[in-house]
């Protein structure tokens, strides 16, 4: 269990009353939940503020690994959270699968969408989602995009708080994703441009997978065709090289599809599927 803290400097305390205050507001709320350091927190706040009337709904989608999803559920389940799981069909809109920069945003308005639906069935009054500080900064972040188009909240962004503040006050909850390792959806192992499908995306969770098993925190397996890049922290880089580890990483890859097995010596990084690696 993540260990509680209690000293909490007043500024990120009143970034908090004023999160439950925007939550209170709405009444009742739907928010797209993950798992994540993010969703987590805004899933406890609203379960605390609002009690039944806060809704999670999380998607299950080939892009989520099952080990996130388990956990996700067994969290809410523990806390007692209202949890709904929900289809998304993002893997059969072309403009998806076809991965060029706005990826992202047909993702996020396909669950926009089945949380609209499933919000307007249930009566509830708000759809909302994660999104921090940070995030009004990254023009990147094309998500957004979608959520203001779909009018869906953004209440910790709302009350300016950022992602250590979130992690601060997670620890403090005793939430264990607080210090959890930050996430992405498969999908985004992709260099842009290459096309996305149900068998890729389950190859990079099995590699991924290993990675976990392992022990390793921060980690990714960025797909290029038949080779498999692994990215570690850089701290860990020594470790995934031991023999025995090295042998279990190749060998669970080669099993998951991949011919060529390399490992990324920059370390992790985010974003570094954008472009294939270059020739030679």
């Amino acid at each position: 269990m993540t260990e509680t803290v209690t000293d909490i400097p007043n500024p990120v305390l009143e970034k908090e009353s004023r999160l439950k205050a925007i939550i209170s507001a709405y009444g009742s709320m739907a928010v797209a939940y993950s798992g994540g350091v993010d969703s987590t927190y805004l899933a406890a706040v609203a379960h605390e503020v609002l009690g039944d009337r806060a809704e999670l709904v999380i998607a299950d989608s080939p892009s989520i690994p099952r080990s996130e999803l388990a956990a996700a559920q067994a969290l809410a389940r523990e806390r007692g959270w209202n949890l709904a799981i929900i289809k998304t069909n993002e893997f059969e809109r072309e403009d998806y699968l076809k991965n060029d920069p706005l990826r992202c945003y047909h993702c996020k308005t396909e669950l926009f969408q089945q949380m609209e639906n499933y919000a307007r069935d249930k009566g509830v009054a708000v759809t909302a989602y994660g999104a921090i500080a940070e995030d009004a900064l990254d023009p990147t972040r094309v998500g957004h995009r979608a959520a203001r188009e779909r009018a869906v909240a953004a209440p910790l962004q709302d009350a300016g708080l950022s992602k250590d503040e979130i992690r601060l006050l997670s620890r403090r909850r005793g939430l264990p994703t607080a210090d959890k390792a930050s996430f992405a959806c498969l999908a985004s192992r992709f260099p842009t441009g290459t096309r996305v499908s149900r068998e890729a995306v389950s190859a990079v969770e099995q590699a991924e997978e290993i990675l976990k098993l392992l022990g390793f925190h921060q980690y990714r397996a960025r797909h290029h065709g038949d080779l498999c890049r692994i990215e570690v922290h850089s701290a860990d880089i020594p470790k995934l090289l031991e023999p025995g580890i090295r042998d279990t990483i190749v060998k669970g890859c080669r099993e998951a599809g991949y011919r060529f097995v390399t490992l990324d010596l920059a370390g992790y990084r985010t974003g570094s599927s954008a472009t294939a690696p270059g020739p030679g």
